[in-house]
């Protein structure tokens, strides 16, 4: 099946079929909900990723250190930006209270069976995003140990709920949309048979609810008003990821044509191109453009839409529109991949100089992303510099665990780069990363 695109990035695919989504507009909206709350909790924003995976599930957490990952699901599920923002509060207060890092000392104290066990649980939860994928694997371990394991989850858990609620108070924005979230998680929760896995490592959610509904009685920003550009943005982001991700009619029923607010016609705009094709999608673009000419985010996904219709010449039109409204708006590497791909697409000596350069600051912003290696890869090679290219292939390859090939392409690289170059350097980590070096 082909990749299925959102507006400026490919959904990346990760683990256990989930994907990674790349999309400025949504980071930027994630990205600026977070922000004062990562600020008052002591933390540089900078220095904080948040990824979307793409997953039904009503999921969050955090791993690796300093980064964040929100599911689709639970964003789609959110009704209001404070539900989101209070999600986001619980999560952050992980980072700030170092709860992976005490984790890991908890782990020290255990048997040595036992740490293999918890290891390749915490990487099974980190690599799918799923603590029930950890709880699998701890079947093999110490029952007294798991459930002190899951007790000292818990108290995590509410040490992060008390984290949240305090971030938003210091922030002035109300609880009252936390404890809204985890309403809808109970409900979530109490809809299926059986609780979560996951769920055995917080404490029960009724006993949540009381928490943060206490809380909200209490604050003096239980009213705080949330601002209508948050209610704004929250909408269209949404829109945007119900019109990619659901089926175009289950979109359609959500945002009937009755609907005339703008998140309903970006979401009907996306379903009608999945269905119907580009005439009618681009119809609706178009009208969006013509009513906010200087929004960006339309541009985009106009050129999407051109580009995947096999006409990246008035995309690329489409894009350069997109980038020069959205520049000043903060990094934009999501935007830059995709007009990459079109120039790519054009594949002239001029926009293969382009996208080399374009691809080559995705690169540095997204080392994760195997997309922008792949296609830096395909940019270097048509510009001459088949050392790099070589080295781009072979952090793609490292990326995809696909070590005999990283190996090889490193090698080549090696042998095309001058001795002790960066790019020599690089592909000597890569070799010793991929376990041909000691």
């Amino acid at each position: 099946m082909a990749a299925l695109l959102l507006v400026s990035g490919a959904l990346v695919p990760v683990a256990s079929g989930r994907t990674l989504i790349s999309d400025t507009e949504i980071e930027a909206t994630v990205a600026d909900l977070a922000r004062p709350l990562l600020e008052a909790a002591g933390l540089d924003p900078g220095a904080v990723r948040i990824l979307v995976i793409g997953s039904d599930d009503l999921n969050a957490f955090v791993a690796g250190g300093q980064n964040l990952f929100l599911f689709t699901g639970l964003i789609m599920r959110t009704e209001t930006p404070g539900q989101l923002s209070g999600v986001l509060a619980h999560e952050i207060g992980h980072i700030a209270s170092g709860h992976l890092a005490r984790t890991s000392v908890a782990v020290e104290d255990a048997s040595v069976a036992a740490i293999l066990g918890l290891v390749l649980g915490t990487t099974a939860a980190v690599v799918s995003g799923r603590a029930d994928a950890a709880a699998a694997v701890l079947q093999g371990t110490s029952s007294v140990l798991r459930a002190n394991l899951f007790a000292y989850t818990r108290t995590q858990e509410s040490a992060a709920d008390q984290a949240a609620v305090r971030l938003l108070d210091s922030t002035g924005q109300s609880s009252r949309g936390y404890a809204e979230f985890l309403r809808i998680l109970d409900t979530e929760f109490s809809a299926v048979a059986g609780r979560p896995a996951f769920a055995t490592t917080h404490p029960l959610t009724p006993d949540r609810i009381a928490f943060a509904e206490q809380h909200v009685a209490s604050s003096p920003h239980a009213d705080a008003p949330v601002p209508a550009e948050q209610v704004r943005r929250h909408a269209r982001m949404v829109a945007k990821l119900r019109g990619f991700l659901l089926p175009p009619e289950q979109t359609h029923r959500i945002y009937p044509a009755s609907d005339d607010s703008v998140a309903a016609r970006y979401a009907r705009a996306i379903a009608a191109f999945r269905k119907s094709g580009l005439a009618p999608a681009l119809a609706l673009v178009d009208s969006l453009i013509a009513a906010y000419p200087d929004d960006g985010y339309f541009r985009e996904l106009k050129g999407q839409l051109l580009f995947e219709s096999g006409r990246p010449r008035e995309a690329h039109a489409a894009y350069l529109d997109a980038l020069r409204l959205l520049e000043g708006a903060g990094p934009i590497p999501a935007t830059s991949l995709e007009m990459a791909r079109v120039e790519l697409a054009l594949d002239t000596a001029e926009t293969n100089r382009s996208a080399r350069r374009r691809l080559e600051r995705v690169a540095r912003h997204r080392p994760e992303s195997a997309v922008a290696w792949r296609q830096l890869a395909i940019a270097q090679g048509r510009t001459g510099e088949r050392g790099l290219a070589a080295l781009s292939l072979a952090e793609e390859a490292l990326l995809g665990n696909r070590r005999n090939e990283a190996v090889r392409f490193a090698e080549r690289a090696q042998h095309a780069l001058p001795v002790g170059s960066p790019g020599w350097v690089r592909a000597e980590d890569i070799l010793h990363a991929a376990g041909r070096r000691e």
